[in-house]
């Protein structure tokens, strides 16, 4: 067999990258009502996963932009991921606070899903499209307009 040289290898790892890339995410978590989640379930619609904790003021400004997005937009589903160490009740008390109309997901910090691995930063946004592949991540506060307006570019 001929050595194909470098190039070669470099080419052949970028797409075996892409094609793991490109493989359907799932994950299981608790809702804050005691029901699991499924990623998968959602399968056909665009979701947003939003890891936020309450101490996170960017955070706080998220929710009722997502909401807004979340109530107005039947194929585009939120998933808040509450990523800290706490009870649920301090979330149920937070969420009086600043209330929320997507799903709110309990994440244990110390085991956080595989296919999303712990945030390096919160607020930390994840879009996947309609067949369960990971088509962005945003680090920081974003806003709803950007996840629509990205939507839209890689075709609703």
């Amino acid at each position: 067999m001929k050595n194909l040289g470098l190039p070669a290898l470099l080419f052949v790892w970028l797409l075996s990258s892409a094609a793991a890339a490109a493989e359907p995410i799932d994950l299981e978590l608790p809702s804050l009502n005691g029901e699991t989640v499924r990623l998968s379930d959602f399968r056909g619609d665009w979701v947003v996963l939003n890891y936020w904790a309450t101490w996170c003021a960017p955070c706080r400004e998220e929710i009722p932009d997502f909401s807004r997005m979340y109530d107005a937009h039947d194929d585009i589903v939120v998933l808040g991921l509450a990523f800290e160490d706490t009870e649920p009740e301090d979330f149920v008390r937070f969420l009086e606070q600043y209330p929320a109309s997507y799903p709110i997901l309990l994440v244990d910090t110390f085991d956080p899903p595989e296919s999303l691995g712990a945030p390096r930063a919160l607020p930390t946004t994840f879009l996947v499209n309609r067949e369960g592949v990971k088509v962005n991540t945003w680090l920081g506060h974003i806003t709803s307009d950007l996840i629509i307006e990205f939507i839209e570019d890689y075709g609703r």
